[in-house]
């Protein structure tokens, strides 16, 4: 597809794109396809950067104007990525969708994005309420999807009062009034490493790498239950009534979003 139809396709959703060179920002420049919403004096916009020479396409398969989301697909021969990009409340977003789901529309690009828990919780419910931010079945604040936890009981030794919810990358946290984790691989975490090291992978640094930066053990991918109000600048503050366990989409699960990960 051409640059300027793809523009028009964008426009249909409501937004502007622009294509260019990338600086090279924590190595990003360094990939084969950027995708990215930036900002300028009229707003948020969609960057776009491949790399040249590039034998990459880039194809739009589906854009919903009444939604505001787009499906967008990256085909370099038999490599095929989509993503779904869209507006959600305040901003726009790009999320990649994982490749076990060849999806060619908008709604069931939303599908892939939930984990099955959350499929199986909504599969009593009637199609037109499963996109809403909030159902019978589950509550969803950004990337995170909160689903009721009715049997949990748990200590209130144990309750962590004003923790944040981190995805890695130094995305913004979303703060929980309430919060209760367990299990998880610990991983050692610093601004060179902002997705973390495994104990084997911390320990076989050398001593000179580790003075470099400051480190934070931390839980990847924890079990996690919240409760009460969770807040985001981006988001709509949600209040949850009772223990609700904390889900992230399958983002993660997307060959060209490898690196984005849950830190707690």
């Amino acid at each position: 597809m051409t640059a300027d139809f793809i523009e028009r396709s964008f426009a249909k959703m409501g937004a502007r794109v622009k294509f260019g060179e990338a600086t090279s920002e924590r190595g990003v420049a360094r990939r084969e396809l950027l995708l990215d919403v930036r900002i300028d004096k009229r707003g948020e916009y969609f960057f776009i950067r491949r790399q040249e020479p590039s034998r990459m396409e880039l194809i739009v398969l589906d854009v919903q104007p009444r939604d505001r989301h787009l499906l967008l697909l990256s085909r370099n021969g038999r490599d095929k990525h989509r993503f779904l990009l869209g507006h959600d409340e305040r901003h726009w977003f790009v999320a990649g969708i994982t490749e076990i789901a060849p999806v060619s529309r908008v709604q069931d690009a939303k599908q892939a994005l939930k984990p099955e828990a959350v499929l199986v919780s909504e599969h009593w419910l009637r199609p037109k309420y499963r996109d809403r931010r909030t159902n019978a079945a589950r509550i969803r604040q950004g990337e995170w999807f909160f689903v009721p936890a009715l049997a949990l009981q748990v200590d209130s030794w144990f309750v962590l009062r004003n923790e944040p919810l981190v995805r890695g990358r130094g995305s913004k946290p979303h703060m929980c009034e309430e919060l209760y984790r367990f299990g998880g691989e610990t991983v050692y975490v610093s601004p060179g490493a902002a997705n973390g090291l495994t104990e084997g992978e911390y320990q076989a640094l050398s001593p000179k790498e580790r003075q470099r930066w400051s480190w934070r053990v931390m839980k990847r991918n924890p079990k996690v239950y919240v409760r009460g109000r969770v807040r985001h600048s981006d988001h709509a503050t949600v209040a949850l009534d009772g223990w609700h366990e904390v889900l992230m989409n399958t983002e993660n699960l997307s060959q060209a979003m490898s690196d984005v990960v849950f830190l707690d």
